[in-house]
């Protein structure tokens, strides 16, 4: 398994990898009908936009045959204002490949990039009744604060979690398979 910056052509491999992921995380949590409306299409493109973005960043976890089986992306999302923090935007891996160390092997490239920028405090939200949040706790974040969000005309409880100084998460993920 190889984590790497991403590039244009993982487009749509990591869309195959959001879209699938979002129907098996969110099967019980989301509506039915907005689940079976995502398309590869649609997160095709909606890929090759974030990658291409200046200050994004997108890497990949790509198997022994060269396919993307996993993701993170982030930067600074337009919304936050707060000096020298940045955002975990995303991440999410293959059902099959969950459990085996990619999730912290991916959030140490990215938080290594964002320190590497400067951002020593790092935002992630997640879905109150998303397990991955369980992720986050272990390595490290705490509940910052809840909001209300509206997804497929469903209110939901968003979880925002911070990390104020990345560094422990930088040590604990080097290498390691102990958060996931």
């Amino acid at each position: 398994m190889i984590i790497r910056e991403a590039k244009l052509s993982d487009a749509k491999g990591i869309a195959k990898v959001h879209v699938d992921s979002w129907k098996n995380t969110y099967k019980n949590i989301l509506p039915t009908e907005y689940l079976e409306k995502l398309s590869y299409e649609q997160r095709t493109e909606l890929w090759v936009r974030n990658i291409s973005k200046v200050d994004h960043y997108v890497f990949v976890a790509e198997n022994n045959n060269g396919e993307v089986i996993g993701f993170t992306d982030g930067g600074k999302r337009a919304e936050n204002e707060i000096e020298g923090s940045g955002d975990l935007t995303s991440i999410y891996i293959l059902d099959q490949f969950q459990g085996q160390g990619i999730g912290s092997k991916l959030v140490n490239k990215l938080f290594t990039k964002l320190k590497a920028l400067g951002y020593e405090k790092i935002f992630v939200e997640v879905l109150e009744d998303n397990q991955s949040k369980r992720f986050y706790e272990r390595l490290g974040a705490r509940l910052e604060k809840t909001e209300k969000i509206n997804i497929g005309n469903q209110d939901l409880d968003l979880l925002i979690y911070v990390w104020s100084n990345i560094d422990p998460v930088l040590y604990q993920t080097r290498g390691k398979r102990k958060a996931d």
